[in-house]
């Protein structure tokens, strides 16, 4: 199936899309469903949810989706307001419509030693009546980017986003690269239309907009934030407005240092990271753990490049949004099932992609871009201190910024052909995340969330 650019790019909050937008929609969707007769909800979390759900804000996301709330729609403060109250009074609104009592003590588990067997992040909800019976349950997964199955979903092998009927149908990049030869079209091109089968030209390039601007606005608020440190304990100060401050007052010497660009690169993917590690509102991109990759390198081109324009956002957008299809198709965007090399080197190779696409590229430059940005992240584990959304995720954010603006670089200096295609390198991740130990995949029990506390 072809995903929509709409699916792959998702405003909401963080810290992150799995842990936190995954478990609040399906919260949602569960209460929803639930009539009178309900007056107690359990959830349990499994796995990666399990493992990490208290860092990642698994445990509000519940609460707040329980209520009814859902992550495109929320106000990050007064989430945090009706989730104190919620705790204080041990009593929740459920679907927004009727108070119910919620012991979070009891009525949310953190199963760490169980898995289900789909996906590592699945959540189970149950529902009784007032005499304690069972009226309902319900499992759900959260499978990377703030998409959710239901056991439904899973058992028709039918994802939300299947049976889209799109004019341009590619499931590999080969396949993709030879629609853009068959139909006259670019890889933006090829999108636009498909996601014109449902809007309007105006409808399509008005989402897209609201999409930049959520984007370029998580950059701002991070540089403007006042709060020394981020939330969680591990005491991560905000670099973000101190390193503004600094690239401001050394804008003269700038003249004389070229590579002052990176710095600002690093800034604005530091900035939306801090954000995102806040609970502020961001964009998947395609998930919030690597959500600050593709606003940097798109600012990047707004601010840096010869002649940056609305169309160039664009393609930018929609090319991006291909790659990452194919990435969600073919492998995964989940750092639960392959570690950071599904989030971090898909956002790298998307940021690549679009960026050539903005700047002209051809497509078999533009494929060739994607393939450098995940070929050189691959092994990537999720490795996270504290089960935090903090370290190494915010700097890893700016690396691959960096990283995704060599690849273009490198692609645009040759004539498209390389020895490494794309969906090698998309299979390659596939087979190393298969292989990869469970420690290393965003459960907190490996790599430096083991060796950092222990020094």
């Amino acid at each position: 199936m072809v995903a929509s650019v709409f699916d792959l790019f998702k405003i909401g909050v963080g810290p992150s899309s799995s842990h936190t937008m995954g478990p609040m929609t399906a919260a949602a969707d569960f209460a929803r469903r639930l009539d009178d007769a309900a007056m107690r909800v359990e959830a349990s979390l499994y796995g990666s949810l399990a493992l990490t759900g208290k860092g990642h804000a698994t445990d509000r996301a519940v609460l707040l989706g329980l209520a009814g709330h859902v992550p495109a729609d929320i106000d990050p403060d007064e989430a945090d307001r009706e989730v104190e109250r919620i705790r204080a009074t041990r009593c929740l609104r459920l679907a927004g419509v009727r108070d119910i009592a919620f012991d979070e003590d009891r009525d949310l588990r953190f199963l760490q030693r169980e898995r289900l067997d789909f996906h590592s992040n699945a959540m189970l909800f149950v529902a009784f009546d007032a005499r304690g019976g069972e009226l309902t349950r319900r499992t759900y997964y959260s499978v990377g980017g703030g998409a959710v199955l239901s056991e439904d979903d899973v058992l028709r092998n039918a994802p939300d986003e299947a049976g889209w009927d799109v004019p341009h149908r590619f499931c590999s990049g080969a396949a993709l690269l030879q629609l853009t030869v068959d139909r006259g079209r670019t890889i933006a091109e090829l999108m636009r239309e498909n996601e014109e089968t449902g809007l309007s030209p105006d409808e399509v390039s008005h989402r897209l907009a609201l999409i930049r601007d959520a984007m370029s606005a998580c950059i701002d608020r991070g540089i403007r934030s006042d709060l020394p440190e981020l939330p969680g304990g591990l005491r991560v100060k905000r670099r973000a407005p101190a390193i503004h401050r600094t690239l401001i007052a050394r804008q003269e010497r700038a003249l004389s240092d070229p590579l002052t660009v990176i710095d600002w690169i690093n800034l604005w993917a530091l900035a939306v990271n801090e954000e995102n590690a806040a609970g502020g509102k961001v964009v998947t991109a395609p998930t919030n753990g690597a959500a600050g990759i593709v606003p940097a390198v798109l600012r990047y081109y707004e601010r840096f490049a010869p002649a940056p324009s609305q169309r160039g956002v664009e393609d930018f957008l929609l090319t991006a949004a291909a790659i990452g299809s194919l990435f969600k198709e073919n492998a995964s965007i989940s750092g639960a099932e392959v570690g950071c090399q599904g989030e971090i080197g898909v956002a790298c190779s998307m940021a690549a992609a679009g960026l050539a696409a903005a700047l002209g590229a051809s497509p078999a430059q533009i494929e060739n871009a994607a393939e450098i940005g995940m070929e050189h992240n691959l092994g990537l584990t999720c490795d996270p201190v504290a089960g935090l959304v903090q370290v190494p995720c915010i700097e890893r954010n700016a690396v691959g910024s960096v990283k995704a603006i060599e690849a273009t670089r490198l692609a645009m200096l040759g004539d498209g052909t390389h020895r490494v295609s794309l969906d090698q390198v998309i299979e390659t991740m596939r087979r190393t995340g298969i292989d990869m130990n469970e420690r290393y995949k965003e459960t907190s029990l490996g790599g430096l969330a083991v060796n950092v506390v222990e020094c």
